[in-house]
């Protein structure tokens, strides 16, 4: 089977896009698909989420610059069928270090190229950084799919014309040209208020090939569960929390498969 390459992507920070990783990986891996994460964040939320240190040297960085293979920086994250790629501190200045490159853009599917071709993960999971810069666009090189979180509010819609503009770019640019935006996930969702409503008819009303059905809540055990290093699957696998990332791990197996949109 191969490899599918999925990249969580948002320049807005706060929007769930960390928690949507870890939960993504850990429901794949739960249903039994042997599946990476790799933090490409250099804030290392990710790895703190899974429980797991921010060690020196254990990053992608060394890859990007062509030290080391990318696999030797693969461990277990603690939890069965799933692996991780960390994060940590020298991460902040690869954005500069790789920028100094040659073929700049192609430095992460390059070193990806061969975890892929090992056929050992059917599912790779890539957390990118807040921002639209060389890591994320490393990223969206590099991989097939991109889920687009978003938080409920005011700025949705503007946040999202610029990533998918960049998606555009991406793809028009040669870069990546099977490059294709997955779904738009809500996240944070309160249907209690007037503002998350009205947002997610906007943002249907503006993709509606591309939304997923299911919303993520607003939830305190979503909140807490990255303090203890557990996904929610794991941390109160019987929460809203927990059955809404299930049930968004199933519709995006559908729209991988072409079932569904």
């Amino acid at each position: 089977m191969s490899t599918r390459s999925i990249a969580l992507a948002n320049q807005k920070g706060g929007v769930g896009k960390t928690t949507t990783s870890v939960s993504l990986a850990a429901c794949l891996a739960e249903k039994g698909h042997r599946t990476l994460l790799v933090d490409l964040d250099p804030q290392g939320n990710a790895t703190s989420a899974l429980g797991q240190e921010k060690l020196p040297g254990g990053s992608v960085y060394n890859a990007l610059l062509g030290g080391t293979a990318l696999a030797d920086s693969i461990r277990p994250s603690g939890f069965g069928n799933l692996d991780l790629i960390p994060s940590e501190v020298d991460l902040a200045v690869a954005e500069v270090d790789v920028a100094r490159t040659e073929n700049y853009l192609q430095r992460f599917h390059g070193a990806l190229a061969p975890i892929q071709q090992a056929g050992t993960y059917p599912f790779i999971v890539v957390d990118c950084p807040p921002s639209l810069g060389i890591l994320t666009m490393n990223a969206l090189a590099a991989v097939e799919r991109v889920v687009v979180p978003i938080q409920c509010e005011f700025f949705a819609l503007e946040g999202l014309a610029v990533i998918t503009r960049v998606l555009r770019q991406i793809r028009d640019s040669g870069a990546n040209p099977g490059l294709d935006l997955a779904g738009i996930v809500m996240t944070m969702y309160d249907g209690r208020t007037n503002l998350a409503q009205q947002v997610a008819d906007e943002v249907r009303r503006h993709f509606p090939e591309k939304v997923f059905e299911t919303v993520i809540p607003r939830t305190v055990r979503l909140a807490e569960a990255p303090s203890h290093g557990k996904p929610i699957i794991a941390y109160e696998p019987h929460s809203a929390g927990a059955t809404a990332y299930r049930l968004l791990t199933d519709e995006l197996l559908g729209k991988l498969n072409g079932v569904g949109g």
